[in-house]
């Protein structure tokens, strides 16, 4: 049978080429796998969930609470089967899965990019992967937030409001995007189904085109290796090939991984749709999106409110804060493999305080965008007393561009102070070794 199925699909070619090759083994290098068994597990928990959901806006009645002959309780159908699924047996507890896997997802393609950065992965010849890497994780993002807008409670009513407000802030063509992304002007009967569409088909088709090009471009320019693998074999690939070993290691991780979701789901809920209700146009205060999306909902926070009319387009603070921002950010890090003047091959990780610059850039961005995500708790600290409403603007402006020069220069310190207790640990160990010789 072997011999049979090998003359006519070479599996000995696709063992001695794919099935064997070799994987380093650094614990970091996990984190890429995760990110890669949590779509897995999304789009097996998705399947199962939209086996009940229905995609519509149309009304029906409430079964949970009909209401009276006269007055029947209406809502929207797609917020009716939230309602049933988290009825049915383990219905909530499949929503849970769902919701943590995804936030854990997004988290993991954060990480995971940040130790490429972190380690100078994203160098010559990896600078398409990075890319790739890049629209895994803003597709990854874009997913996660269509997802929350599907049960249409009244939480999800006043995120797609605000999202499709942001789209319709651009200026010039922002009317006739948001008509078209959204089906129409909101609220609209083909949101519900345009964003079901999004959800289900569109973005994970896109994430499944992205992943498998990433991992294909991976296998042909092989793994970035882990330092220790300079000093065993240079310029050799070492590692654990994927079948004999890497395989049960994964399998191993995805079970691990598979019970810390369980465990989350177990005991952390998630979005409680009966507690928002129907969509309504009474609007929720202090209304926040997820935590990865939070540095945008600061800029908007904080950014003073104003327009300005250009010919005929309006540019003002929403747009700027959620489109503009964002953009430049998200440009500046696609940029990041352009800055790199080196002209060999990168075949080794780098450490990072070896190259105190990029490390230093690194950690202030992320503190830029962690103060930005504070500022997204603008009403919360005013109403904490923390902050004043004449001075909350002020102190988080300050904050923002403070705490990453801080943090820049801190970094820089901290480098010099390991590097100079490096070579003086370098400088014992010589005299110690002329010790030794004489």
């Amino acid at each position: 049978m072997n011999q049979w199925l090998d003359e006519r699909l070479h599996i000995s070619r696709l063992n001695d080429k794919f099935l064997r090759k070799a994987f380093p083994v650094h614990h970091s290098f996990f984190l890429g796998e995760i990110t890669l068994f949590s779509l897995i597990i999304l789009i097996i928990t998705g399947i199962v969930l939209a086996l009940s959901y229905e995609p519509s806006n149309s009304l029906v009645v409430n079964s949970f609470d009909p209401g009276t002959a006269d007055k029947q309780n209406l809502i929207p159908a797609a917020y009716h089967s939230a309602l049933k699924i988290n009825a049915m047996p383990f219905g909530d507890m499949l929503r849970r899965v769902h919701h943590w896997t995804a936030n854990i997802m997004v988290a993991a393609a954060v990480i995971h990019m940040m130790r490429i950065y972190f380690t100078g992965a994203f160098k010559k010849p990896r600078e398409i992967n990075w890319w790739i890497g890049m629209l895994l994780l803003i597709f990854t993002a874009l997913t996660a937030v269509t997802g929350y807008i599907l049960p249409y409670d009244n939480y999800a009513y006043n995120t797609v409001k605000v999202v499709y407000g942001i789209a319709a802030s651009i200026p010039w063509v922002g009317s006739w995007l948001a008509q078209a992304a959204f089906a129409g002007n909101f609220p609209g009967d083909g949101i519900i189904p345009r964003i079901y569409g999004y959800h289900i088909m569109l973005l994970p088709g896109i994430l499944l085109a992205l992943t498998g090009a990433h991992m294909l471009i991976m296998i042909k320019q092989k793994h970035t290796q882990p330092q220790y693998a300079k000093r065993i074999a240079y310029k050799k690939i070492v590692g654990v090939p994927l079948l004999t070993q890497q395989t049960p290691i994964m399998l191993m991780l995805t079970l691990l991984f598979a019970g810390i979701i369980l465990l989350f789901s177990a005991f952390i809920p998630v979005h409680p749709v009966e507690f928002f209700g129907p969509p309504s146009t009474t609007p929720i205060n202090n209304i926040k999106p997820d935590w990865y999306l939070l540095w945008v909902f600061g800029a908007l926070a904080i950014i003073p409110s104003f327009e300005l009319n250009i010919f005929g387009g309006i540019i003002g603070s929403e747009f700027v804060g959620a489109i503009l921002l964002p953009t430049v950010v998200i440009g500046a890090m696609f940029a990041v493999p352009m800055l790199d003047i080196s002209k060999d091959n990168n075949y080794y990780a780098e450490n990072p305080t070896n190259h105190p610059v990029r490390l230093a850039i690194g950690t202030a961005f992320m503190a830029l965008l962690i103060t930005m995500s504070v500022a997204g708790y603008k009403p919360d600290l005013i109403s904490a007393s923390i902050l004043t409403t004449a001075n909350a603007n002020t102190v988080l402006w300050i904050l923002i561009f403070a705490v990453p020069i801080a943090t820049y220069f801190a970094t820089i310190g901290i480098v010099r102070g390991i590097r100079s207790l490096r070579e003086a640990d370098e400088r014992e160990s010589m005299a110690h070794a002329a010790a030794a010789d004489d």
